[in-house]
């Protein structure tokens, strides 16, 4: 296994908010060790990462594993107002495909609500996972958090760096960047220049004024508007076209029979053109 060269990640992401970089051999999940920190006060900007994790954590609580240095499993802490916690996601999803077209020379999609694509492979996965106050949760009386108020959240995010290892039953969803068309990449490489986009969009995320240019920039970079999809709702399935996302990050449909769904969370399935 590889050794992760830790100290050339701090020394290229110097002088930005995510500077204290730490990195493990194996952990069981890099979003619970951060959201134990920031439990216990840890401040905003730590970045925590590891080379294998045995309890990694997905979506709707899916595991995400991957073999030994084969992927970046990286979480970080920030502390956003309350009003840009939605906003995080889409700030880290474009900071990552930013990077890996930096470094590899190949621009992902990113497709809604948590991944990054190539076609219709997967490259990487995000997870955010926000403390709130409380009070601020329907189980405790839902009560609207004031807009100073200052939430922490952890993002984790896995990225495929390398093919080998990977279970044969994978190799029609998911993708590294060791099979794109594009310049070797190493996991300091394209961590580093991930935090490095990663603080100028966070920046973009917690000002009301810097909003609009984070969400161009997600439109541009999107693979899943102007596609047809299927949204899985849980109870059911919705089928449409994807036609905007909103200034929450919310998915607007268009179904067949014209009407607009504007949709909170969701898996979205992107369907081959009719």
């Amino acid at each position: 296994m590889t050794t992760f060269d830790v100290d050339s990640v701090r020394a290229a992401v110097d002088g930005t908010r995510f500077g204290d970089v730490r990195w493990v051999a194996s952990t069981g999940s890099t979003n619970a060790d951060l959201l134990a920190r920031a439990a216990d006060g840890e401040g905003e900007g730590v970045v925590l990462g590891a080379d294998h994790q045995t309890a990694g954590r997905g979506r709707r609580g899916r595991t995400w594993e991957a073999p030994p240095d084969a992927a970046i499993l990286v979480s970080v802490l920030v502390r956003p107002p309350a009003p840009a916690v939605d906003l995080v996601t889409p700030a880290v999803a474009v900071a990552a495909a930013a990077a890996v077209e930096q470094v590899v020379g190949v621009a992902p999609g990113v497709k809604w609500p948590n991944d990054l694509v190539v076609g219709r492979r997967k490259l990487a996965g995000i997870l955010a996972e926000a403390s709130w106050p409380p009070g601020a949760d329907i189980a405790s009386g839902w009560m609207a958090p004031g807009e100073r108020t200052r939430v922490p959240v952890v993002v984790g995010m896995g990225l495929n760096v390398r093919a080998a290892g990977r279970a044969p039953d994978l190799d029609d969803l998911a993708i590294a960047c060791d099979e794109l068309d594009g310049a070797p990449a190493t996991r300091e490489d394209l961590v580093a220049a991930w935090l490095i986009a990663l603080d100028h969009w966070y920046a973009r995320a917690v000002d009301p004024d810097g909003r609009t240019d984070l969400w161009a920039e997600w439109r541009r970079r999107s693979a899943t508007l102007g596609q047809r999809v299927r949204v899985d709702l849980g109870a059911d399935d919705l089928e449409g076209e994807a036609v905007d996302v909103t200034p929450g990050g919310q998915l607007v449909v268009r179904t067949p029979e014209g009407e607009l769904r504007t949709l909170a969370v969701g898996d979205v399935t992107h369907l081959r053109p009719v």
